[in-house]
């Protein structure tokens, strides 16, 4: 198959292009959010081609994958096919939606052209998708390795953007929990949290960043409204301890032996000060999220449950 998809989310294409098939990503001169082409900081196969927008008019594609309210009129645009009538067509919801539960409609509700894939069961419970058939996939992710040494007695959290975003990721939270144990932060914009107990880095390359967090003792996930984020599941994989929020999909994604799940502040840093005052508990717990995380998440798993949605999709 020749599958059209913008360049969204870097980690989750990082694990849908393992697959066999061939992905057309657009790319412009900008390397903008409408075409960045192939990932710089991620390891991508050469299955992955670019394609400006005046070649993909010629381009021969099986479907097309889109991510965003625009890829719809941007695969019209450039390629010359609509969507779901023209092309075989899946729409990939990422987010969980935001706002007034009754106002919570999917913008690809009551299409019979579309078929909508949700990477988590909350996300397909909370949308309202009407007519549109819905799938759950899971996300699964490339296999960092079990790296844990847990060497620093400190919490590591990843998050893009902490201020911007504020209390949707728990930024707020933050100083609570770095009074039970130092916090690193990796992501960008992390230096704009200007708190003297929380450590900020955004210098660490995306090829260190699996290394750097394995050092921490726990991973410490504070998100109050996302989707489930990738990087719970590689810290998970990298062999990491768990301490985490139960909303959303964290219940279903981190089991008791994985870690610390509440939405108790207390336990929450009880958990936190209980791992980092025992390294070997610690290690325990990392080792059984690690476990669940290969069986839950992998990327086998994954890549087989959209080849089987591709084919249904575009026979």
């Amino acid at each position: 198959m020749r599958i059209l998809l913008w360049h969204v989310h870097g980690s989750w294409t990082t694990a849908f292009v393992q697959g066999d098939h061939t992905y057309v990503v657009p790319t412009l001169p900008d390397r903008g959010p409408d075409g960045r082409g192939r990932a710089q900081t991620w390891s991508w196969p050469p299955s992955v081609v670019e394609r400006t927008p005046e070649q993909l008019r010629d381009e021969p594609l099986d479907l097309v994958v889109l991510q965003r309210d625009r890829d719809e009129e941007l695969c019209r645009q450039w390629t010359g096919r609509r969507p779901g009538r023209d092309l075989p067509a899946i729409w990939l919801e990422h987010n969980a939606p935001q706002g007034r539960v009754n106002d919570m409609r999917h913008p690809a509700a009551d299409r019979d052209d579309l078929h909508v894939v949700h990477v988590t069961a909350t996300n397909d419970l909370f949308w309202d998708c009407g007519s549109t058939p819905t799938t759950v996939i899971d996300h699964g992710i490339v296999d960092p390795g079990h790296r844990y040494t847990g060497e620093l007695a400190h919490a590591a959290v990843v998050v893009n953007e902490p201020v911007r975003r504020g209390r949707v990721v728990g930024t707020d939270l933050l100083p609570q929990f770095a009074a039970a144990a130092p916090l690193d932060v990796f992501g960008m914009g992390t230096p704009a949290l200007r708190d003297r107990s929380i450590v900020a880095h955004d210098d660490i390359p995306q090829a260190g960043l699996h290394v750097e967090l394995a050092r921490r003792r726990l991973y410490l996930h504070p998100f109050r409204w996302t989707s489930l984020g990738l990087a719970l599941i590689e810290a998970m994989q990298l062999g990491m301890p768990v301490v985490a929020l139960a909303t959303l999909e964290v219940p279903e994604a981190v089991p008791p032996d994985a870690g610390v799940v509440s939405n108790r502040r207390d336990v929450l840093v009880g958990g936190i000060r209980r791992f980092v005052h025992d390294p070997d508990d610690a290690e325990e717990h990392g080792l059984a999220a690690r476990r669940w995380a290969l069986e839950r998440y992998g990327l086998a798993r994954f890549l087989d449950d959209w080849d089987r949605l591709i084919k249904e999709v575009t026979a």
